[in-house]
């Protein structure tokens, strides 16, 4: 790994384990709960725990002044619910402008199985390169997501992010299986991080489960939006994500460490 890769993966990660906040929503979905006031979001989760939070680029100098100098990663692709298919995620932004907005570390969300996959797989043949150039880490958010395909499945979802390594990204994010055992084989299908997705939001109690089941499994962390961001209290839960992913506390004593009910 080059020197510059490793410097930045280490600011997005704390020995090798990883919890990221993902607030790319605002294009998804807009100014939802949460994202109104971002700052108060980025402030609260990265004093809970966060390593790192990811934003389109044009949010960059909403993030700096309140991450409590954790990591910042510029994600580089989009699409919205308004939109005609929200699988079809195109491009936003550059390496090198995720340079010059000062990130860490760069990410792409591909949906591997639908209509948009070719495009997806040269768009990140194309960030891979550029990244390469900078020494910037490449999170890519490899998803099995398409007419008929399981979005679970554990040998969809180990396809998914073998693609990501196949292609030089230095981390690969997908969806929980449902549980260690299969989830396992998700993890074993590759020699690079494994980050589970947070999903769509659940009790505090379930999603919690989800990330004690992703670390069992030899996930080296998480990165969970809306079910962190959208929360009564962000900070807690991060607090309560951050003591599994870092402290290796079961759920309980997560939920008991962050003061959460559910």
């Amino acid at each position: 790994m080059k020197s510059g890769v490793k410097a930045r993966m280490d600011r997005i990660a704390t020995d090798g384990r990883m919890v990221n906040i993902p607030m790319d929503h605002g294009i998804t979905i807009g100014a939802t709960k949460g994202l109104e006031d971002i700052e108060s979001t980025i402030d609260a989760v990265t004093r809970g725990g966060a390593d790192s939070v990811l934003t389109q680029k044009g949010l960059a100098s909403r993030v700096h002044p309140n991450k409590n100098g954790k990591g910042y990663v510029v994600h580089l692709n989009a699409s919205t619910t308004m939109g005609p298919d929200s699988n079809d995620k195109r491009m936003t932004g550059s390496v090198l402008e995720a340079v010059r907005a000062g990130a860490d570390a760069v990410s792409l969300h591909l949906n591997i199985g639908s209509d948009h996959e070719p495009r997806q797989l040269e768009d990140l043949a194309k960030v891979t390169k550029e990244a390469q150039e900078y020494g910037m880490p490449v999170l890519a958010m490899t998803y099995a997501r398409g007419p008929g395909v399981d979005e679970h499945d554990e040998k969809n979802l180990a396809h998914a992010v073998r693609i990501a390594e196949e292609m030089g990204a230095n981390i690969a994010k997908t969806a929980y299986s449902g549980d260690a055992e299969s989830y396992q084989s998700v993890a074993d299908a590759v020699d690079i991080p494994v980050i589970m997705a947070g999903g769509d939001p659940q009790s505090d109690r379930h999603m919690l489960q989800n990330v004690r089941g992703a670390i069992d499994a030899g996930a080296a962390g998480v990165s969970m939006g809306r079910s962190v961001f959208q929360h009564d209290d962000p900070e807690a839960m991060t607090e309560a994500v951050s003591s599994i992913v870092h402290n290796g506390d079961g759920v309980q004593a997560a939920m008991d460490v962050a003061g959460l009910s559910q």
